[in-house]
């Protein structure tokens, strides 16, 4: 009974005992490396792969699992090893090293073993606990972290990307996706996975890390794998969940801002000019159109982008922003593409729409202001002084007509060196008026832009008509207004002396726009424009014409009206 309180007790404080004098009654324990943490003991029925050195008392060595590389495994408290190993292993913890002595009586006894144990020999076990497993085992879980927002689980049948570190039970570690730099990829729950894993995979989140420990039965079993896995060898995963989709996902649309006000929304053939952040489902990020300054510009539902991102970019108003989820059956497949995006990849895109159009687009007008008399309206050819700003869709100033600083106030005149959408845009104004023009990129800087301009920008000006002057026909510097004087010289010639000099020339021009039956081209030195004209019709440079050099040139334009110039 002394003896055998003092092996409880030993079990219990794991202080070292010595043999008491005389032959042994039970087997003697010396606990002399206890591991600090200790979740299991060996019990009766439990199964137990451990190494040993068998050894006399004089230290002889008659056996070790060691030196044939091979640790023993068996159930315990059932008569499957010697009574004395049975008793010597039951509460040890894995990791933990035991000196078991074992009096014969409880080992081989006054038979002994053949030419290696004699009998009424005592033996010495060194033992190292390597596993313990139960078949009443289950897979065992714990999260190790877990991300604050969780809103989709592992299920049966979706695939997965996880990162891992497998060891045995004893920390020997076996294999880590870690050293291979790649994700571990495959489908969950139906059969690609030892049965243990497909089971402690369902349930966790992306950006989650669990441990896993999986008993044999549900592992690799008595077969092992190869000669990293031995025969029976509970297995503990440290994983970490990178990515999961189902591959019946469609793509996933949150919208986290969007305008007020939203008239026009994307659809098909659209052309489209956005910022983009992507990133895999973990937050790491493989893209950025931000970081080139640059937008993506693309055509909507033509194929040009990935199938997820042209069904996603559907529906956008100008301006707005959404965070979209793309499965990699939508986005880059199995194969991925290059070093940048690894296959079956989950991608996440927070978009910004910049601008868009459509290539059948005209301009946009709105009136915001406009006087209440308005009996003048500007038309091709007019000379108009104008006031504007011209920004991009999301508020962007590009360039402005208002240069402001202490001394003055500038405004832009122009006459037609505009571009084609903003020349229309500026059509049919009144003096006073106050405009918005859309212009789609083909009305404007197009593909390639200019300074200051990106390309295939849709443009947004704001018109202020400061002063209108009516022009004339392109290549024209003198029109009448009505019917010109029939016959022309004798008009010309105000002192009927049957030849006109420029002087007398110039009196009677004069005299035709101050009386609003001819009108000079606006914005250019008129008297110059007066002597072009006498020298063209002084034909022999004489410095005079007569009524034999006189000619008119005469067209009709598109609208039927006509046009004569000296």
């Amino acid at each position: 009974m002394e003896s055998i309180f003092a092996l409880i007790l030993l079990c219990v404080t794991g202080t070292h005992v010595s043999s008491s004098p005389g032959p042994l009654e039970d087997v003697v324990i010396d606990r002399y490396d206890i591991p600090r943490v200790c979740p299991r003991e060996v019990q009766t029925g439990d199964f137990v792969r451990y190494h040993y050195n068998g050894t006399f008392t004089d230290g002889k060595k008659f056996d070790s699992s060691h030196e044939r590389g091979a640790p023993f495994s068996g159930q315990v408290g059932l008569g499957r090893l010697i009574t004395g190993l049975d008793r010597g292993v039951q509460g040890m913890c894995v990791n933990e090293r035991r000196k078991v002595t074992v009096p014969p009586h409880l080992a081989y006894g006054s038979i002994g073993a053949g030419d290696v144990i004699p009998a009424d020999t005592v033996l010495v076990f060194d033992v190292v606990l390597l596993d313990i497993w139960n078949t009443e085992d289950k897979v065992q879980t714990r999260t190790l972290s877990k991300p604050e927002s969780c809103k989709r689980l592992v299920e049966a049948t979706d695939f997965i990307r996880y990162h891992y570190n497998g060891t045995l039970l004893n920390g020997v570690p076996f294999d880590s996706s870690h050293s291979r730099n790649g994700t571990y990829d495959t489908y969950v729950g139906m059969g690609y996975l030892i049965k243990g894993m497909d089971e402690g995979l369902i349930g966790m989140c992306v950006g989650e890390t669990r441990t896993i420990i999986i008993p044999p039965f549900l592992a690799y079993e008595e077969k092992g794998y190869g000669t990293v896995i031995p025969s029976q060898a509970t297995l503990v995963f440290e994983v970490f969940m990178i990515d999961l989709f189902n591959p019946k996902d469609d793509i996933a649309v949150v919208v986290k801002e969007v305008p007020k006000t939203c008239t026009r929304k994307t659809v098909v053939g659209d052309y489209i000019r956005y910022h983009y952040n992507g990133t895999f489902q973990d937050g790491s990020g493989f893209d950025t159109s931000y970081q080139r300054n640059s937008t993506y510009n693309t055509y909507i539902g033509m194929g040009y982008v990935i199938q997820g991102m042209d069904k996603a970019l559907q529906g956008l108003c100008i301006g707005e922003k959404r965070r979209v989820i793309l499965p990699p059956h939508m986005a880059y497949g199995e194969k991925g593409t290059g070093d940048l995006i690894p296959g079956s990849a989950v991608l996440v895109f927070d978009i910004h729409v910049i601008d868009f159009h459509n290539p059948k687009d005209l301009i946009e007008i709105k009136v915001t202001s406009k006087p209440e008399k308005c009996n003048l309206t500007s038309e091709v050819d007019d000379l108009i002084q104008y006031r504007y700003n011209c920004s991009l869709m999301d508020g962007t100033l590009l360039y402005s007509s208002k240069i402001y600083d202490t001394e003055y106030n500038q405004d832009i005149e122009t006459t037609n060196k505009v571009i084609e959408g903003l020349d229309e845009g500026l059509r049919g104004m009144c003096v006073g008026e106050k405009r918005v023009v859309i212009v789609p990129p083909h009305l404007g800087h197009g593909e390639n832009g200019a300074k200051g301009v990106p390309s295939s920008a849709v443009l947004h000006f704001e018109l202020e008509l400061l002063d209108l002057q009516k022009g004339v026909p392109d290549g024209y510097m003198f029109v009448w207004l009505g019917d010109s004087p029939d016959p022309l010289f004798p008009a010309m010639d105000l002192n009927k002396d049957l030849s006109v000099p420029l002087e007398e020339f110039t009196a009677f021009i004069n005299i035709q726009v101050a009386e609003g039956t001819g009108r000079l081209r606006p914005g250019m030195d008129a008297d110059g424009i007066i002597k072009d004209m006498f020298n063209n019709q002084d034909r022999n440079s004489d410095g005079k014409i007569v009524a034999e050099e006189l000619k008119l040139k005469v067209e009709e334009d598109s609208d039927k009206a006509r046009h004569e110039e000296l």
